[in-house]
């Protein structure tokens, strides 16, 4: 049971992020709103790199970045909310039955990583450039999300052990 019961609130507490980020963009869109708009226009990058026709200088396209951010991690919030509730509706169920109940927080998972990794990590920091910038460089903070998501879905996902 005390097994069980920490991977449900694990899976709370990456929900609970994911929720905080997601307020927190909504509540105070600009301060991270300027963070999309310097990314995507990669004017904080290397001068003269050759891969400045990449940027992106419209603002509407600045405001559908954001709010696709946004919206992936709220996203990401519901489905590790309803894995760890379908977890708690498990819990005292069989092993194979609560082993089934996880694919809301596989999914969840997933579409932090995808948020987090192949959307900060690759299309921010290597599409964009990112990794040039002193200022607006989220690689670190993206890196300890989707390393915790990743950690906290290995142990989700162990098999349970057999009952007695």
């Amino acid at each position: 049971m005390p097994l069980r019961l920490s991977k449900i609130a694990m899976l709370l507490g990456l929900a609970f992020f994911a929720f905080l980020v997601t307020l927190n963009n909504i509540l105070d869109y600009g301060s991270n709103f300027a963070f999309v708009q310097h990314v995507l226009s990669m004017d904080t990058t290397f001068e003269g790199n050759a891969l400045m026709g990449r940027a992106i200088t419209t603002e509407w396209m600045w405001h559908a970045g954001y709010w696709l951010i946004i919206a992936g991690e709220g996203l990401t919030a519901l489905l590790l909310g309803f894995g760890a509730v379908r977890l708690a509706m498990a819990l005292r169920a069989p092993a194979a039955v609560f082993h089934g109940a996880k694919d809301w927080a596989v999914l969840g998972a997933t579409t932090g990583f995808l948020v987090w990794f192949v959307g900060f990590m690759a299309i921010g920091a290597e599409w964009f450039l990112m990794w040039q910038s002193d200022i607006w460089n989220g690689q670190q903070p993206a890196f300890r999300f989707y390393i915790t998501i990743l950690a906290v879905i290995i142990f989700v996902m162990q098999p349970e052990p057999a009952e007695h």
